[in-house]
């Protein structure tokens, strides 16, 4: 976000934070109580020679932990540039320790002999005590400390916390619960044991019909074992015991503050979860150079180096509250050489090196949608062959540079290949226009920015093969202001407390720095424009991308690396294989499934191309049909085309394809267009698509819902920025109807439509709540509204899914929170995952429910369709993800 912003609207002042509301970790460090911690994947930024810092070394950074390389380090080769592929280049990073021979990084504990790693883990879970903190949470073992590598133990130098803030960090990671204490095993603690195994043993039985759709599967599956059965009932599902890759996280955007303001609070929970995360910055926001409020402007001389270096303080001051609580926690700044020729500073968070910000230090446009020719846009379109760099005042970085569009992919390419990221964010490329002025609805360099991070991941995942799978997020941006809050007063405070730090509210010089230590541009409207209040994701908002078929076999359909993934189970108990990635590239995030007439499944999407020109630029709704019922071989991508014209229009901004079969077998798809109207093709008897029809509406908003009556009637619906707007058909095979107002309250966007009791139920969220509510809408008649009934949650943000009596979606604190019968508490599962959850029936009165978790892999759970169920616990399948 540049000075060149919307006006604030009316927005609560900052508020002290709440005691880490979104950590979510009352059993260790890793943030998933009962799994093992893996070391810290995220690379160790280090250089040789000047100022170089070694992890080995004590007077360095206490807590490290090393792992082994994740990837190609900065490496330079030649005056400024270098080249990740020469091996002959010095390194820009230490060698960590190597992994051992079971392929783990090596930390400095030897594996126990003749056991299973599932069983070590679930054994040390057992060993350890404690239980979850609120209502509603599992109350699953603690995971011990696991045994360190070289860790320093020094005191602290200038470039390192001082030695009690060093302590207190140790006290940190090593959460609340104690350490398990091996041999010494007390009487009573025995006593424990033997009991939880009856518990054990009774709650197997209860559970046994649910589980053994998921104790069968692959070879990975059949090993792991499930930690000891919660206390209660109530209690959530645990996780799977043998942890994965908890999952890296790089976030790609255009100003310094895009990400507290547009990505938080996913940022923060990532963080509180001991995720590694990664922030890059296209451009150092120096905007006119100004940092002072509106009132001042007239009296503070203008300086660009010295605002964007503001920028930054504030930014570290944000992560390090963020990470350790102390806004003034130290970082080391370093200078790399990219892969486009230039030179970036990396900062390095010393208490918790997994935190990194990479500052790319390019001009911004400074302007939100007026013609910019050295900006982004500029560079993106050709009017500029290279944009040059904006240097701080206090960056490292001293040789000024410029990039070619190549090379600022090029540069985007390195970075992903240094962290190898199983979740990239980026923010929204096609984010449309105003209907009235016609501009822009975002800032011009964030969606030119979110479509340069289009390039260098598909480039990525093109170009670099020894990589983990990836899955992208995008987030809304500006308008995010004109809708519903999405966040409860809770998080929507602690949100705030973190942009006041941005924002250096207080003025005092804890950062040490002539420039000043925050953005004082925003200091008396941190809220923006009521940007604080929400978060949406721009695309990936589907809840039907997990189908069963007619012998009950399981399909889901994720995107990863451009592509689209399948994972499929053969029958009720079958295995698993997967995932498998479809021909074809260029796949957003977000996938929709139908099951045809004749029982195939066809997949649905969307797909951006780039064009030989910038104004080749294009996104349009594709599909495949499965070959025949049961294959797992599926046909070529077809394409339905888009609605809209011209990218230059509005921006390429169509809504993902919402899919459904009417009665009569007719299929027909429908999306949001850029002027916010809903548009549709249907399919014809000989198996040609109609043309894109027009169906009205207006002030349409997120991605459209569809599903089909007891009558065979198609319903849709579409969320406004204050109410529902409803088409239904007269009847099975006629055309839809005419929009009609619902009269539904205001909805946080995300609608779920399921068929159900003879009409279609929709399931949405409460604004400024998170809570969950659900309406029977039904077409006798005419298009009404039956019953409005709010279920209550975990608060939370996003898509709703629900089959039978399971209702699931994100909690606040970012985990997977499910409701699972009326009158019953909300649980809360350890797990983070990426976009929306998904769920099916999958006959035999069984519900299947999914996620994609941040390492980019599939978790499944399932339960009993029935009020007093219980979800089995998660399990991933098919191998980790690591690079092939």
């Amino acid at each position: 976000m540049s000075d060149a912003r919307p006006g604030p609207g009316p927005g609560p002042g900052p508020g002290a934070a709440r005691q880490d509301p979104g950590a979510w970790d009352p059993q260790g460090p890793s943030g998933h109580p009962g799994w093992e911690q893996a070391p810290p994947p995220g690379p160790a930024w280090q250089h040789h020679g000047a100022g170089a810092w070694d992890p080995q070394d004590p007077s360095g950074h206490p807590g490290w932990e090393q792992a082994p390389p994740p990837g190609p380090a900065w490496q330079h080769h030649g005056a400024g540039t270098w080249d990740p592929q020469d091996p002959s280049a010095d390194t820009a990073w230490e060698r960590a320790t190597p992994p051992t021979a079971d392929g783990r990084a090596g930390t400095g504990e030897a594996p126990e002999p003749h056991v299973p790693a599932g069983r070590r883990a679930a054994r040390r879970a057992r060993a350890a005590e404690g239980t979850g903190g609120r209502r509603g949470r599992a109350k699953t073992p603690a995971a011990p400390e696991p045994k360190r590598g070289r860790r320093a133990k020094a005191p602290a130098t200038a470039d390192s916390p001082t030695a009690p803030e060093a302590k207190r960090g140790r006290r940190r990671a090593a959460g609340s619960a104690p350490a398990a204490t091996g041999s010494r095993t007390t009487p009573q603690a025995k006593g424990r044991h033997r009991a939880g195994l009856v518990k054990v043993v009774a709650f197997c039985a209860a559970t046994a019909a649910g589980s053994m759709l998921l104790l069968r599967g692959n070879d990975a599956l059949a090993r792991l074992e499930s930690p000891a059965a919660p206390e209660s009932r109530a209690a959530a599902p645990a996780a799977a015991a043998d942890a994965p890759d908890p999952g890296r996280v790089l976030q790609i955007v255009a100003h310094p503050d895009d990400d507290l303001y547009f990505m938080n609070p996913d940022l923060r929970y990532s963080i509180s979860a001991g995720h590694p995360v990664t922030s890059v910055y296209l451009t150092s926001g120096e905007a006119d150079g100004i940092n002072a409020v509106a009132a001042k402007e007239a009296g503070t001389p203008a300086n660009k180096p010295r605002y964007a270096e503001a920028r930054q303080n504030g930014i570290r001051a944000a992560y390090a509250k963020m990470a350790t609580g102390d806004r003034s926690s130290a970082w080391k700044r370093t200078v790399v050489p990219t892969k486009g020729g230039g030179q970036a500073e990396v900062d390095v968070l010393v208490a918790k090196p997994e935190v990194n910000l990479v500052w790319l230090q390019l001009r911004e446009a400074g302007n939100v949608y007026d013609d910019v020719p050295d900006s982004l846009h500029g560079l993106w379109d050709g009017k500029v062959p290279r944009l040059e760099s904006m240097l701080t005042s206090g960056t490292p970085v001293k040789q000024r540079f410029a990039y070619t569009k190549d090379q600022v992919v090029q540069t985007l390419v390195g970075v992903l290949e240094q962290y190898r990221p199983t979740t990239v964010r980026s923010q929204d490329p096609t984010p449309g226009r105003h209907p009235d002025t016609k501009h822009y609805t975002d800032h011009q360099d964030h969606f030119y920015g979110a479509r340069f991070a289009q390039l260098a991941t598909a480039a990525y995942a093109k170009d670099v093969k020894d990589r983990p799978h990836f899955a992208v997020q995008n987030y809304l941006g500006y308008f995010n202001g004109s809708l519903p809050s999405a966040l409860d007063p809770d998080e929507a405070k602690e949100k705030l407390d973190i942009l006041g730090t941005y924002a250096w509210l207080d003025r005092q010089n804890h950062c040490g720095s002539d420039a000043g230590c925050g953005d004082l541009k925003i200091s008396d409207h941190p809220a923006g424009n009521r940007w604080s209040d929400s978060i949406n994701y721009a695309r990936g908002t589907s809840t039907s991308w997990l189908t069963s078929d007619k012998e009950y076999g399981l399909w889901a359909f994720k995107v990863l690396d451009g592509r689209v993934a399948v994972w499929h189970r053969t029958g009720l108990i079958g295995r698993w294989s997967g995932p498998v990635l479809l021909p074809g590239t260029g796949m957003d995030p977000g996938m929709s499934t139908v099951t045809l007439k004749d029982g195939r499944i066809a997949a649905f999407g969307t797909r951006t191309s780039f064009g030989a020109k910038p104004a080749d630029y294009r996104r349009e709704v594709v599909y495949a049909v499965q070959q025949r019922p049961g294959s797992e071989e599926f046909g070529e991508w077809q394409s339905l085309g888009t609605p809209e014209t011209a990218d230059e229009n509005w921006t390429s901004d169509i809504s993902a394809p919402a899919v459904s079969v009417d009665g009569t077998g007719q299929l027909a798809a429908y999306v949001r267009d850029g002027a916010s109207t809903l548009r549709g093709r249907v399919q014809q008897a000989g198996g040609g698509w109609g043309p894109w029809e027009k169906y009205g509406g207006a002030d349409l908003h997120g991605t459209p819902a569809t599903a089909t009556d007891g009558a065979g009637r198609r319903m849709v619906f579409s969320s406004t920025s204050k109410t529902v707007v409803g088409w239904v058909q007269p009847k099975p095979g006629a055309a839809l109807g005419p929009a009609t107002a619902t009269g539904l309250p205001d909805t946080t966007l995300p609608l779920t439509a399921e068929g159900r009791e003879g009409g279609v139920r929709l399931w949405f969220r409460k604004p400024g709540s998170g809570n969950v509510r659900t309406a029977l809408l039904t077409g006798d008649g005419g298009l009404k509204v039956n019953h409005l009934t709010d279920l209550g949650g975990l608060q939370g943000f996003g898509a709703v899914t629900a089959s039978g009596h399971v209702l699931a979606g994100r909690t606040a604190g970012g985990q997977l929170g499910s409701g699972l019968g009326e009158g019953r508490p909300w649980e809360r599962s350890p797990l983070m995952f990426v976009g929306a959850p998904s769920s099916t029936m999958t006959g035999k009165n069984l519900v299947s429910l999914a996620v994609l978790g941040m390492d980019a892999r599939l978790y499944v759970t399932s339960s009993a369709d029935a009020p007093d169920a219980h979800l089995a616990p998660w399990q991933p399948v098919g191998p980790p993800n690591t690079a092939p």
